[in-house]
């Protein structure tokens, strides 16, 4: 890849990232670097991770998240991010926000969780699922400050405590197991939130083996992005999906530990049962 494909790329990103509700279209951003509309799709989906088009919905999304946050109502909020319609937006909340616009805004209102807490190897545990997927695994000191992150996190969700689910059971006790004697991780279902860089990111950690590591800048430059070092380990700090998404795996370029949410005697724990097992 040339740094000149790269610029190129970049320059494309800023201008679908800057005015999300007025983004050009694909073929005027093809006919601005030089290519055919279909060899600029394949290049930027080649550098970005995700094709144009759907890097263009994030930044929609992105603009009606923020939008949301900052106490716009749904309808405002839905054309400042340049939604056409209602429906054209609804369309993508389930896969992007992961609950409804309304339940985003409001903290989670209106939004069932269905969670349990466990003791595992490393620590207490609580784990949240919706009706799409696990969408939340924490550690914590003691069983109720487990409970008391998630509130924290969606205070106005509706926390159904559930110990007694047999799916959400089992699940559990796959991730206990896993963690009691590391091996590949578990396959069960996610309902993961993030922006579209997120969840590349993401979904670069899910594919690490268990037992090795990777650093922030390994990261980056393997996701197409080498600048973007910070925004890896911010990405990492926003995972929610404690070990099932592993970002634990990710170190400094000096090999110490960096960050984690949960704790570094956590993170030193789980890299030493997964060095283990390896």
């Amino acid at each position: 890849m040339s740094k000149t494909e790269q610029h190129i790329i970049e320059q494309a990103c800023r201008q679908l990232a800057q005015q999300p509700a007025e983004q050009p279209r694909l073929s005027a951003l093809a006919a601005q670097s030089g290519w055919t509309a279909s060899t600029f799709s394949r290049r930027f989906k080649k550098i970005v991770g995700v094709t144009p088009r759907e890097f263009a919905g994030a930044q929609k999304m992105r603009a009606f998240r923020d939008a949301l946050s900052a106490g716009a109502n749904v309808t405002d909020a839905l054309h400042t991010a340049g939604f056409g319609s209602a429906s054209r937006l609804y369309e993508k909340t389930d896969r992007d926000l992961g609950m409804t616009p309304s339940a985003f805004a409001k903290g989670g209102a209106g939004e069932v969780m269905h969670y349990a807490t466990a003791e595992t190897a490393v620590g207490w545990v609580v784990m949240a699922a919706t009706e799409r997927g696990i969408c939340s695994v924490q550690f914590a000191a003691s069983q109720s400050a487990a409970t008391q992150s998630l509130i924290e996190r969606f205070p106005n969700a509706d926390h159904v405590p559930s110990p007694d689910s047999p799916e959400l059971q089992r699940c559990i006790e796959m991730l206990q197991d896993f963690l009691a004697a590391p091996g590949a991780l578990p396959d069960l279902p996610l309902d993961l939130r993030g922006t579209a860089f997120q969840r590349k990111v993401w979904r670069y950690l899910q594919a690490i083996p268990t037992g090795e590591t990777r650093s922030y800048a390994q990261v980056a430059s393997d996701i197409g992005h080498s600048k973007a070092v910070r925004a890896v380990g911010t990405a990492c700090g926003n995972n929610r999906v404690a070990v099932l998404v592993p970002c634990h795996r990710v170190l400094r370029g000096d090999g110490s530990l960096g960050g984690y949410r949960w704790g570094l005697e956590t993170k030193r724990a789980l890299l030493q049962a997964e060095a283990g097992a390896g």
